[in-house]
């Protein structure tokens, strides 16, 4: 698209004109996915954060001063928001991680309280995957084969010892760091 027919559209879409504001959004969508393609490494993330940023555009587009390309623009609005989505993710972790130390620590408490023993074990158990955690609880705790408990998780004996394997060496590790 020429810049002056870049900024006619614009113009127009500024306006309130959706007909140009269509032709802007089809001229660089293309262009905003793979560059978020390349970021997030997700189509379907990179895809959802080309659409927000679409909206975005629309919603925020008077702002618009064309003291730099509209691609330019566009991009930085997706960085931005891209940016903000890893922090929200961060957020996320952190709180599902304390969540995760607290219901540790109450369940810690009432077996204490009710007389049943806890090993500090359970604790570190807690903070794995839960695609490791469950098989190993399954494993270990409740004798299950690898082959029932890949049947019951759809998936493959060999991920299941994989991941039972992997999870042990972990446990192994913070016992030995402890």
């Amino acid at each position: 698209m020429e810049r002056e027919e870049e900024i006619q559209l614009i113009q127009q879409a500024q306006a309130g004109d959706d007909q140009a504001f269509t032709q802007l959004f089809q001229s660089y969508y293309a262009f905003l996915y793979r560059y978020l393609l390349k970021l997030t490494l997700n189509e379907e993330t990179s895809d959802d954060l080309a659409q927000e940023t679409m909206m975005k555009c629309y919603l925020k587009l008077s702002s618009y001063k064309g003291e730099s390309k509209f691609s330019t623009w566009v991009i930085s609005i997706a960085s931005r928001l891209y940016i903000d989505m890893l922090r929200k993710q961060k957020r996320e972790k952190k709180w599902v991680d304390e969540e995760k130390r607290s219901l540790s620590r109450k369940l810690s408490w009432n077996s204490s309280t009710k007389g049943l023993v806890w090993s500090d074990l359970f604790a570190d158990f807690n903070t794995l995957e839960s695609t490791v955690r469950v098989p190993i609880l399954l494993r270990h705790y409740y004798g299950y084969s690898y082959e029932e408990i890949g049947n019951m998780l759809g998936i493959r004996t060999g991920t299941v010892k994989s991941r039972v394997h992997t999870g042990l060496q972990k446990l192994r590790k913070e016992l030995d760091e402890s």
